[in-house]
């Protein structure tokens, strides 16, 4: 009898993860099938002829919920609707019939002119409703979709645009908003900004990607640089001289990671080109099976830099880039508020809205004051901040002394100035807690309480609605999650998961998350007042919120 051939049990095949390169175009979730069957581009034309003229109710939901983003539209949450209901609701439940608008604004840099017509179309259009973003974004609520030819019109007539102020697209790029004039900066990158821009914001080849693209090129790190898709940051090269080095990877929400360099130095004249190769490998083999795992991050982590730097060399530059060193640390984070002297001689001033939320009767008032102060341009920061140019010696005390009877102060308390807040439930589809007037009152109960406490640094008290962070919680010395917790009656209220100890910079890296550390809306002054007091009586000479929060009992930060 013959021996018995064992069976063959074929390999199993990997699943693909929707990378276009490997041959993986079949689309893989309801947003890749959304985008392959009409660029969301195209919308443009059917929101200026169909929906600006049918209403609300004459919007194809695919455009409403998809498409509609690549030109800055996000339906707003419906009033009325709590924070436990947010995950149990459908999409079409939580939609209210008016949109919130992002303007994107690169480099955050306006003119007065803007700035003003920006403020006339929130009192026209918007019920006065107006937020500085951490992407330096201006930000719009109750925007009526017959409007948008209106606003559009208003807009690009100064040179303002919405394209892909949102969407799987290459989002604003942010810059630094002391470019060209700060004294601390070497090489203005603003061209290459520019550049940027002009070639790949809203072309076609760029604007189906995987997920949405942040870009952050500064020759200061006062651009979040360590949580961006990529970022260019001033870096001089030993025998080149300045130029930028290159990070990729970063991100945050429910998997943050830090951005890695690719120990690659980059020319100024060349960041456009190397962007447009990092931002190609993306889109070709970025990951589209999964909408959870789409951003680059999940790809620079799995192939690691330096095989991303290799396709990137091989495939998309032709060449090799100049190895580079890392550009240095420096010793506080970077938000330009204050007066500070210019390379002309000059002034700028920084100053400080409420957690960024200002007004449209705020912007054409700032507007009036700066060009009464002799300026003409304003630019706004990815700290929810607002810089005002070129300000002679002789109009500062002035130009201060009016800003702050708008609300923006240009010598803040520590509170004030390092408080960030996202949306919040108040507009926000995702959220599930109020932020933007919770952190006003905060700050305010703060002020109060902690008067007689000064940080040598301030320190960074970050709010979010929900986990996906917009407000960067997961990189401030105090990171508040929002959620529904259960406060001391056994109710189920508004609250925050605690987040200790992340940072930027020196402090590079995600917050301590203690287990069980929520406290309930109503409870936050107490919390902050407690873990701060801690904090100042227990810190060493220089010791810094983070380094402290690493060493710290838990019972401390309780």
């Amino acid at each position: 009898m013959p021996p018995t051939t064992p069976t063959r049990v074929p390999a199993k095949r990997k699943r693909g993860e929707g990378q276009w390169k490997l041959g993986h175009r079949e689309p893989l979730n309801p947003n890749e099938r959304t985008k392959k069957d009409d660029d969301g581009l195209n919308v443009r034309a059917r929101i200026e002829n169909v929906y600006a003229k049918g209403g609300f109710d004459s919007i194809d939901p695919a455009d409403l919920r998809g498409r509609m983003r690549w030109w800055g539209l996000y339906t707003q949450r419906k009033p009325g609707i709590d924070g436990g209901r947010t995950a149990a609701l459908e999409p079409e439940e939580l939609d209210d019939r008016y949109f919130m608008l992002r303007v994107r604004l690169d480099g955050g840099a306006l003119t007065t002119e803007q700035l003003r017509a920006l403020g006339e179309i929130s009192q026209t259009y918007a019920r006065d409703t107006a937020d500085v973003t951490d992407r330096q974004n201006i930000q719009y609520h109750w925007i009526d979709v017959v409007d948008m030819p209106a606003i559009w019109t208003k807009l690009e007539g100064l040179g303002m645009v919405t394209t892909e102020a949102c969407g799987d697209t290459p989002r604003v790029v942010l810059g630094s908003p002391v470019a060209s004039v700060s004294a601390d900066e070497v090489l203005d990158p603003q061209p290459a900004i520019d550049a940027i821009v002009e070639r790949y914001v809203g072309n076609p080849e760029y604007s189906n990607l995987p997920r949405k693209f942040k870009t952050a090129i500064s020759w200061q790190q006062d651009v979040a640089h360590e949580i961006n898709d990529v970022s260019f940051i001033g870096s001089v090269h030993p025998e080149h001289g300045p130029g930028f080095d290159v990070w990729v990877g970063g991100g945050l929400s429910t998997n943050p990671k830090i951005a890695q360099r690719l120990g690659a130095w980059v020319p100024l004249d060349e960041v456009p080109d190397v962007w447009a190769g990092i931002i190609g490998v993306f889109r070709d083999y970025g990951y589209r099976r999964l909408r959870h795992r789409a951003r680059i991050k999940f790809l620079v982590a799995d192939w690691g830099v330096e095989e991303f730097r290799r396709v990137l060399e091989d495939e998309y530059l032709g060449r090799k880039m100049v190895d580079g060193p890392a550009p240095a640390t420096p010793e506080h984070p970077i938000d330009h508020v204050g007066v500070h002297k210019q390379v002309d001689g000059r002034n700028y001033v920084g100053v400080a809205p409420a957690s960024g939320r200002v007004s449209g009767t705020t912007l054409v008032a700032l507007a009036d004051a700066v060009e009464k102060a002799g300026s003409g341009r304003v630019r706004l920061t990815a700290q929810q901040k607002i810089v005002v140019l070129d300000v002679a010696d002789r109009k500062v005390d002035a130009l201060v002394a009016r800003l702050n009877t708008l609300g923006l102060q240009a010598d803040p308390s520590p509170w004030r100035r390092a408080t960030m807040a996202c949306t919040g439930i108040e507009f926000c589809k995702l959220a599930i807690v109020e932020t933007k007037e919770r952190a006003i009152r905060l700050v305010e109960e703060l002020e109060k309480r902690l008067a007689d406490v000064v940080p040598e640094h301030p320190i960074s008290i970050h709010l979010n609605g929900c986990p996906n962070s917009c407000a960067r919680t997961q990189v401030a010395d105090i990171g508040l999650k929002g959620q529904i917790v259960t406060d001391a009656a056994g109710d189920q209220v508004e609250g925050f998961q605690v987040h200790l100890g992340g940072g930027l910079g020196l402090d590079s890296g995600f917050g301590r998350k203690l287990r069980g550390l929520k406290v309930t809306s109503a409870e936050l002054g107490d919390y902050v007042d407690r873990v701060v007091r801690r904090f100042a009586e227990q810190r060493t000479d220089g010791e810094r919120f983070a380094q402290w929060v690493l060493r710290a009992d838990e019972d401390d930060l309780k």
